[in-house]
């Protein structure tokens, strides 16, 4: 068998990238409709090389959180087509004008959306991710370059193979999902280096690989980067629905991104909050600082460190600190903040507005959990990930963050002077 380089597998994606761009809407919708009937009707395929993948993550020791992660059934499964059929719903952006003038001398200019072209992902441990990323990269006219991690190689074969088969049952290229098989951590060096190939890198990963995307790549790329998320109960906190807040945000699914990782509370308060809401954190570590202990004890929170208030736990694990005021709470988010999500709990207006203004995260909450800063909840369909950067995407990135743009421009005989 003739194993494909790197570079074959990336001139295939470029190749369908041009067919995709000229893609009508209907071609790409019937693509995505006959992938996701693929997808059910080949839920067994899939459970079963999951099952591989689980098997070797435990027998590797891995912990509960990644095996998480890897894990499918039949409930995700149906939801990684339902996704796919959401995306085929959504208004596709390619085409779509952005603005448009004429200028005093007759000069017509418009700015439309375009794909971007080969959208290369590197992605660790989630088998939906492969489905999720290659549909919203073909609604959006892009080839999905996908990378992911040995752990779910399995699981991401047997998803890719069906995807391909109804991209080309429908007449697109099958290429428009190309998967690389190399895990080997030299295959990732030289993916996030193929100039020329990539148009937009995406990692998806924790620190080591955000860490070599910044030292290596050489193509553009857009950081998804760690969800450190705060929740602030301020001093005009309504406390039932602050708990009921703090408790989704941290427990609902700890594994994700837009878990709530630290709880910060206004002094005037915290007497009356933490007891309020440590029931529903009973399978919660708690590392706090000297008032958090104060008030529930040193047996049920641990000294925190200054590294546990700017770590992503993903995991039931919270930091807590006790603040005098909301420059206290505004500070303490700014300082740790990973730029993903922060929330506030409170019934001041003119707080909330203050909190939301100048703290500079991608999602800025109030009243309301971290857990519905996702592409979905947001009703974008499926996201790609999650920018914690500010060019050229910042929050969920769906199909309009998968575009760019291009002006045309139409004259009639025009000549600058």
């Amino acid at each position: 068998m003739v194993i494909a380089t790197m570079q074959d597998l990336g001139a295939r994606a470029k190749a369908a990238s041009k067919v995709l761009a000229l893609a009508s809407t209907a071609a790409k919708d019937s693509a995505l409709h006959a992938a996701a009937d693929l997808l059910e009707a080949g839920v067994d395929r899939v459970l079963e090389a999951n099952v591989a993948d689980v098997v070797a993550a435990e027998r590797a020791g891995s912990n509960a959180t990644v095996v998480d992660r890897l894990r499918l059934d039949g409930r995700r499964v149906a939801a990684m087509a339902a996704g796919l059929r959401d995306v085929a719903a959504l208004a596709d952006p390619v085409g779509q004008t952005v603005d448009g003038w004429v200028r005093p001398n007759g000069l017509e200019i418009r700015q439309v959306r375009v794909p971007l072209g080969v959208v290369g992902i590197i992605y660790e441990n989630r088998p939906n991710v492969t489905s999720d990323a290659a549909g919203l990269c073909l609604k959006s006219g892009n080839a999905a370059f996908l990378r992911g991690s040995s752990a779910a190689l399995e699981s991401n074969r047997s998803i890719a193979a069906l995807l391909r088969e109804g991209y080309e049952k429908s007449g697109l290229p099958s290429d428009a999902l190309v998967l690389v098989e190399d895990t080997s951590h030299e295959s990732v060096r030289e993916f996030m280096r193929l100039r020329g190939v990539i148009d937009c890198l995406i990692p998806r990963g924790g620190p080591s690989l955000i860490a070599a995307i910044l030292e290596h790549a050489t193509v553009p790329y857009v950081i998804d980067g760690d969800g450190n998320c705060h929740v602030y109960v301020d001093a005009a906190a309504d406390l039932d629905m602050a708990a009921s807040i703090v408790v989704n945000a941290k427990t609902q699914r700890p594994s994700v991104c837009n878990a709530a990782e630290s709880l910060v509370v206004h002094r005037a308060v915290a007497e009356r909050f933490l007891p309020l809401v440590e029931p529903g954190l009973a399978g919660v570590e708690l590392r706090g600082d000297d008032e958090s202990i104060r008030i529930l004890g040193p047996d049920r929170v641990s000294p925190v460190t200054d590294d546990d208030y700017g770590r992503e736990f993903l995991d039931l694990i919270m930091s807590v600190r006790v603040v005098d005021d909301l420059d206290a709470a505004i500070d303490h988010v700014q300082r740790y903040s990973s730029g993903h999500t922060e929330a506030i709990v409170t019934t001041d207006i003119a707080t909330a507005r203050r909190f939301q203004h100048e703290v500079d995260s991608a999602a800025v909450v109030v009243n309301a959990s971290t857990r519905f800063t996702d592409g979905g909840e947001f009703g974008f369909g499926a996201e790609i990930g999650i920018s914690t950067q500010k060019l050229h995407a910042r929050g969920p990135m769906a199909l309009r963050e998968l575009t760019t743009t291009k002006y045309l421009v139409t004259g009639s005989g025009h000549i600058r002077t």
